[in-house]
């Protein structure tokens, strides 16, 4: 009997012990998630980050590529340094610079001061809120692989230092700042704006496209990080993959950008007003793909790259001639003459003046240019007749509507206005760039709140009829002008990206043609005047040999000095390639600046040549600048 217990208890005894078996088999060797979990403390996570998607030209030269760099990142809770001299000397640091560097990563810096802020209810130094010490933190940024390699092989000795590899942007011609933007960390704010909108793809440390088509086309470029995991042994030190790359993620590179830009005329265009203010824009009217758009003065994008980033923005910041400002999106000039071609067409579809109508040059109300006694209006477009225009906005705003004079001026003004937004004249175009503005076509209201209602009349604001008073129009909207009158009568909004990815994707917006209300053998007839302009008339120093251009001057009034010198033109005169505007700050005539300029970049474009040297170094040199 008793040996009958023994057994028994020797039985429940091996039962329990091959059942703590089967259990420990199960939890260690079939079962991973316990394996993992017994590891959590020895794996290290590495963020892998994609390459972000490179921009290249409509010839597939390349725009932005990237390169490598190498964060510092510093882990609190891991950290151990034992001789802060050393560890300086060997980082290139001041002790105050090290220090500098460690309160940053931990406390909350007073921008205007520089100093650490206190906490008024404790009156200890403020933590950061997303402080903690066991998170990593960029200790030193974007390091060349020149400087990681002093580094490189001391980093051993600092239990809690790492490296993190990234890249950066790289513009290997110095073209295109203004439209290509740059990329930079990502502040507090937007990551904030972002997990508001349930948006969790980025996280502190992180680039992302500040301006710029980096900035519009940033979904599209940034691509999908992975994640790498590491084990690593009681020092720290990598002991391979873990779980043989099982739980890896791989990162997802970024889509390439293909722009339709012409490299070649950039670069030439930026020769041209080198040292001058202003903009030019060249569109291919059939498209809405923008050939060249410059902003001038403009600045060398490498430079807000790396860890002189901040300190070089700061400096174009307090630039006084403003290379940050993209002037043609948001620099808003008086169109001057250039604006008589819309009042023109808007007056002949609406049977307000025919094409033989004729007025008499009537200088007591404004200036004209020439000798001439009075003009119709394909003369008065060769020409540039002044009081003509006058004379046609009377037209367009007095139209009998009302026997009040102010009030009828009120009634033609709300039917002129609308007629000229048609032009995406006072519009926002729908450019491929963040920031665009939409210039100041005045409206009945604003008159209203200066006057006062029924209080202004057609003698008020006759300056319109000219391009001149209270209207302010962008270098892109008279790229755009000059496009439509190309294309007889539509545009495709302009923009820069005409290929995404692989397959070169084109978003759909860019095919779209919006239509202005305006008959075509209007276009044709302002086409011829726009070629006698140039061949005869105002614009003769863009006259070329070989192309026949169709082009307008304008010469603006600048309360800032010296006139503003404006053109916008086409060729050739049948199945156009290239729409252009060239406005140029304080430039003076039209004619003796933005024109010879415009002729020069057209030449270039349709031939690969330039027909006059001599017109070349005198843009070039820029004597007409103020």
């Amino acid at each position: 009997m008793r040996e009958n217990k023994i057994r028994t208890i020797q039985f429940a005894i091996l039962l329990v012990a091959v059942v703590y078996l089967i259990k420990l088999l199960f939890i260690q060797v079939l079962n991973s998630d316990y394996q993992t979990k017994a590891f959590t403390n020895a794996i290290k996570r590495v963020t892998v980050y994609p390459h972000r998607g490179t921009i290249k030209d409509r010839k597939d030269r390349i725009l932005v590529s990237n390169t490598p760099v190498f964060d510092i990142i510093y882990t609190p809770r891991k950290t151990k340094i034992d001789d802060t001299l050393a560890f300086c000397e060997v980082f290139g640091l001041t002790k105050s610079e090290f220090i500098a560097k460690i309160n940053e990563i931990k406390y909350e810096i007073d921008k205007k001061t520089g100093q650490i802020v206190i906490d008024k209810k404790t009156g200890k130094k403020k933590i950061k809120d997303t402080y903690s010490s066991f998170k990593p933190n960029v200790f030193m940024g974007q390091l060349t692989a020149q400087e990681f390699a002093l580094i490189q092989d001391r980093l051993v000795d600092y239990p809690g230092f790492e490296v993190q590899a990234r890249s950066v942007r790289m513009y290997p011609h110095k073209s295109m700042a203004n439209a290509l933007g740059y990329i930079g960390e990502i502040g507090k704010e937007k990551l904030d704006k972002l997990a508001e909108q349930g948006n969790f793809t980025y996280k502190p440390g992180d680039y992302i496209g500040r301006s710029g088509l980096e900035q519009k086309y940033e979904d599209f470029l940034k691509g999908q990080r992975g994640t790498k995991f590491i084990m690593t042994d009681v020092h720290g030190l990598e002991r391979g993959s873990f779980g043989d790359g099982k739980y890896d993620t791989l990162s997802v590179a970024g889509k390439d950008l293909f722009c339709s830009v012409d490299l070649e005329l950039q670069q030439y265009a930026e020769y041209l007003i080198a040292g001058k203010t202003g903009s030019i824009v060249a569109i291919e009217p059939s498209t809405g793909e923008i050939l060249a758009f410059v902003s001038s003065p403009s600045y060398d994008p490498n430079i807000l790259r790396g860890k002189e980033m901040k300190k070089n923005y700061a400096a174009l910041l307090k630039d006084p001639s403003k290379p940050l400002f993209v002037r043609p999106l948001n620099a808003s000039y008086p169109p001057g003459s250039t604006f008589k071609l819309v009042n023109a067409l808007i007056a002949l579809n609406e049977g307000l003046i025919d094409t033989s109508t004729v007025f008499p040059c009537n200088r007591s109300v404004v200036n004209c240019h020439g000798s001439h006694s009075s003009a119709n209006v394909f003369e008065s477009i060769r020409v540039s007749c002044n009081p003509y225009y006058v004379a046609v906005f009377k037209k367009l705003l007095n139209r009998g509507k009302s026997t009040s004079y102010f009030r009828d001026t009120e009634i033609g003004f709300d039917l002129w206005r609308p007629a000229v937004e048609q032009f995406g004249i006072g519009q926002r175009l729908d450019v491929d760039l963040p920031s665009v503005g939409k210039g100041n076509l005045p409206s009945n209201k604003f008159y209203d709140k200066i006057y006062g209602d029924n209080r202004w009349a057609f003698s008020t604001i006759y300056s319109l009829g000219l391009g001149q008073g209270e209207m302010g129009v962008l270098p892109i909207q008279l790229a755009n002008l000059a496009a439509i009158i190309a294309n007889k009568g539509y545009y495709i909004t302009p923009h820069l990206i005409n290929g995404i990815g692989d397959r070169r994707h084109r978003l759909k917006k860019y095919n779209q043609k919006h239509y202005v209300n305006i008959k075509p053998e209007y276009f044709d007839f302002i086409t011829r005047a726009m070629e006698a302009v140039v061949q005869r008339g105002t614009a003769t120093m863009a006259r070329s040999k070989n192309i026949q251009i169709c082009g307008k001057t304008g010469t603006a009034q600048n309360p800032h000095g010296k006139d503003n010198s404006l053109f916008i033109g086409f060729a050739p005169m049948v199945q156009p390639k290239i729409a252009i505007c060239v406005v140029l700050e304080n430039a003076g005539w039209g004619a003796t600046a933005a024109a010879p300029m415009a002729s020069l970049i057209i030449q270039k474009y349709l031939t690969g040549t330039i027909e006059n040297q001599q017109r070349e170094d005198y843009v070039v040199k820029g004597v007409f600048i103020e």
